[in-house]
């Protein structure tokens, strides 16, 4: 069973109370693995070293990517605990070693940014930063953008969040995807410095870990703006 702790390019949805514990439930009584794509929540994303942290998730395998080099060159790793070992070790006692080989891994460049990476990670504290900066980003977007007449639902932990458009506010009504909502505000917002993923109706929020409270507030306001830029349009 693969899951994003929390799923990224979905929307940014949070997984209801109660959701992981019944999964992996479920998981256990049929011997289910449970497999943690972490290649967006991973290092730090969400206030924790791994979303699963965040969301109670306890996985037998973990795949990450992304965030291991920051990007700056290609690598991800897996993950596997000592059950799903040893059982790879006991195979290969009766059939031979277990091989899984790529044409380029253990990349020496790749492999020195990404230890260069956890490296700034520890030193720079950025697990403490990214839940303090995530607290001031999700109250700004509780008490400031949840409110507007265009949202119907703010959503996310650290340093990801998604910010729902509606029709109706009232009911969650979503507007006719013709109308192309999302791509609308994104234009507003980026003509204001602010860059967000549109997927569908929903805009992605997902900076810098190293963003300063100063950034949080040009976020902030630059997002407030976009959305009245929106709205008039929608009333012009």
């Amino acid at each position: 069973f693969f899951a994003e702790p929390i799923m990224g390019v979905g929307g940014v949805i949070v997984p209801p109370k109660g959701y992981i514990k019944a999964i992996q439930h479920v998981l256990k009584k049929h011997d289910v693995l449970l497999v943690a794509d972490e290649v967006i929540c991973g290092f730090g994303r969400t206030g924790n070293m791994w979303g699963s942290q965040t969301v109670g998730m306890e996985p037998d395998i973990l795949v990450t990517a992304k965030a291991l080099s920051a990007s700056y060159l290609p690598i991800s790793a897996v993950m596997v605990n000592q059950r799903v070992y040893d059982a790879l070790e006991s195979g290969s006692d009766k059939v031979g070693v277990f091989a899984h080989g790529m044409t380029y891994t253990g990349h020496p460049v790749s492999a020195a940014v990404a230890l260069e990476c956890l490296k700034i990670y520890e030193e720079r504290n950025i697990l403490e930063h990214v839940r303090t900066v995530g607290a001031q980003l999700h109250e700004g977007l509780r008490d400031r953008v949840a409110p507007h007449p265009l949202v119907g639902e703010v959503r996310g932990r650290g340093l990801v969040a998604g910010v729902e458009l509606v029709a109706d506010k009232r009911t969650r009504e979503q507007f006719p995807s013709s109308l192309g909502m999302g791509t609308k505000l994104r234009a507003e917002a980026i003509n204001r410095g602010l860059i967000l993923r549109a997927m569908g109706d929903t805009l992605g929020i997902s900076p810098p870990l190293i963003l300063t409270e100063d950034e949080v507030e040009f976020l902030l306001t630059a997002l407030c703006e976009a959305l009245d830029a929106t709205q008039a349009q929608m009333l012009a």
